[in-house]
C-alpha cells in the first residue's frame, strides 16, 4: 500500500470500475482478490518457478505450487474478510492441474523438441497419467452424446487428456451441431479417420 499510494493519481486509468467486476457465483478462494493476490505471489517467486519448470517433472512442479505462501492470503478470502480459521492453497489443485496440462506440459513438450531431447516420450507418458480434478458440463455433455449409457464413459473422465480430447470434440462438433447430434459430422469425420 506504502507503494501504490504516491502514485495513485498517476495511475488512476489503471483502477478497474467497480461495475466491472462479477462477483456472483463466485466460489469465495477463486475470489479475483485472491487470484490477483495469487499472481503477485507467483511473480514474485519467479525465480523458484523457473527452476521447478525447468525439470520437466510433475512432481516438482506440485511442490513449487504447494510452496505458496502468504501470512494473510493464506487465510483470507478478500482484503476485507475476515481470517478463515483453516489454511488455504493459493493456487488448489484443480487449477495446478490446469496450468500443468495448458503451460507446463506444452512448455516442456516445446524444449525438448528443441534440443532434440527424447525426454518428450516421457513427458508425455506424464500428461496421460494426469488425473482430472474437476468436471464440468461441456465435459459431461460431450461424454453423454459420444458414450451414453456406456460403462466405460467414466474411464474418459479421469485424465486430464481425455477431458481435454473431450472439450476438443465438444468445441468442434457439438458447439457447430444445433440439431442434437441427429445432424452431427463426427462419425462420418471417425470413419474418414479410420
Amino acid at each position: 500500500w506504502d507503494g501504490w499510494w504516491p502514485h495513485r493519481d498517476e495511475l488512476q486509468r489503471f483502477i478497474l470500475p467497480a461495475n466491472t467486476w462479477r462477483l456472483s457465483s463466485t466460489r469465495p478462494v477463486n475470489h479475483p482478490q485472491r487470484r490477483l493476490a495469487a499472481l503477485a505471489i507467483l511473480a514474485r517467486d519467479w525465480p523458484r518457478l523457473q527452476r521447478a519448470s525447468g525439470k520437466s517433472s510433475v512432481a516438482a512442479a506440485s511442490d513449487f505450487f504447494q510452496a505458496l505462501e502468504h501470512p494473510f492470503w493464506n487465510f483470507h478470502y478478500t482484503v476485507t474478510a475476515a481470517a478463515s480459521p483453516k489454511k488455504m492453497a493459493l493456487i488448489g489443485e484443480s487449477r495446478v492441474a490446469d496450468i500443468l496440462a495448458n503451460v507446463l506440459f506444452p512448455f516442456w513438450v516445446a524444449h525438448d523438441s528443441q534440443v532434440s531431447s527424447p525426454a518428450s516420450t516421457e513427458v508425455w507418458s506424464e500428461y496421460a497419467k494426469l488425473p482430472a480434478q474437476l468436471s464440468n458440463r461441456r465435459l459431461e455433455t460431450a461424454a453423454t452424446r459420444l458414450f451414453g449409457n456406456d460403462s466405460r464413459r467414466p474411464e474418459f473422465l479421469k485424465t486430464v487428456a481425455h477431458q481435454q480430447g473431450l472439450l476438443q470434440i465438444y468445441e468442434d462438433f457439438c458447439m457447430q451441431d444445433n440439431s442434437d447430434c441427429a445432424q452431427c459430422p463426427f462419425p462420418e469425420q471417425m470413419r474418414k479417420w479410420s
